[in-house]
């Protein structure tokens, strides 16, 4: 495995993460609680240590399989977990990052962790009302009360991170990544060079379209939200599919496989300190190892590049 300290902290991640929306059971379509228990363990056998998760995957139960799955191990790892994305009694979500909120939210967190501290707690989303300052205010509070112990941001603008640290230190920034989305990659070294950030990229299978098991006739179930996403849909799907079959010729020539290609791509950006990777199954989290231990060579890596920038 590979380690790097994530920005100013004294956390040592492994260079790949385990991302947690799709044990929770929500977004992707159902899953079974044991095999992704199963994956978790095999994580940490392969020296993962970094485990992401939010309060609203599954509405509270990534949370609660993330806590059983660690079981004694729980204080052996690096738990991150989310805040901002709130629900009703009918799970429909909105965001909410108000004072009041960050407690609640957070005291909720543990409970379903099974832990006194979190290593990193992030705001998922602000919700654009909130004044950030407050944001800040209510978890420099729970920070005092040793109830975290770093915080994170996830989705947020360079200029509201910069407005945020007025306040209190924000230690890490959350982007989407991958060689299919370019949307944050201008500002990812602004977080790096300028407020000392460590970068964690998320996305980067884009939802497992890189991972090359698609094509043009894949429908998702009513219980996928992939069924709603723009880059699962029409022209932009179709444009995403020929990248990927680039991909995997490019990968053949490593031994790898597409999925393996696009997470290495996203490590070998000197700026990210960890790539979270979703999965299921112990099988898909021996892939995702695959990653390591290799580079891209320049010519393959510009490819790649050029692939993000739309070319």
């Amino acid at each position: 495995m590979e380690y790097r300290r994530l920005g100013k902290t004294n956390l040592t991640v492994s260079r790949i993460g385990f991302g947690c929306w799709a044990i929770g059971g929500h977004g992707y379509g159902r899953v079974d609680d044991s095999t992704s228990i199963l994956a978790v363990n095999r994580a940490i056998d392969l020296g993962i240590n970094f485990f992401d998760t939010a309060d609203v995957y599954g509405f509270g139960h990534s949370e609660e399989i993330l806590g059983k799955a660690l079981g004694g191990k729980r204080n052996e790892v690096i738990i991150a977990t989310k805040f901002g994305v709130n629900w009703d009694k009918n799970k429909s979500t909105f965001k909410d990052c108000s004072p009041e909120r960050v407690v609640e939210a957070l005291e909720a967190s543990l409970r379903r962790l099974k832990i006194d501290c979190i290593d990193l707690y992030q705001i998922h989303w602000h919700d654009g009302v909130t004044p950030i300052f407050e944001t800040m205010e209510a978890l420099l509070k729970c920070k005092e009360e040793g109830k975290i112990k770093y915080i994170g941001g996830s989705n947020l603008p360079f200029e509201l991170t910069k407005e945020a640290m007025k306040t209190g230190m924000i230690d890490s920034i959350q982007l989407p990544y991958n060689v299919i989305n370019k949307n944050w990659s201008g500002e990812v070294v602004h977080y790096v060079s300028e407020l000392k950030l460590g970068i964690i990229a998320y996305q980067v299978l884009a939802r497992g379209l890189l991972a090359g098991k698609f094509n043009e006739n894949t429908a998702f179930g009513p219980q996928d939200t992939r069924a709603f996403d723009k880059d699962f849909q029409g022209s932009k799907f179709i444009k995403n599919l020929n990248i990927v079959k680039k991909m995997k010729k490019i990968a053949l020539k490593y031994g790898k496989t597409s999925s393996q290609l696009a997470i290495r791509w996203v490590l070998d950006n000197p700026n990210v300190s960890c790539a979270l990777v979703g999965a299921l199954t112990p099988i898909q989290v021996v892939d995702n190892y695959g990653a390591l231990g290799w580079e891209i060579q320049l010519d393959d890596f510009e490819s790649l590049q050029n692939f993000a920038q739309g070319n």
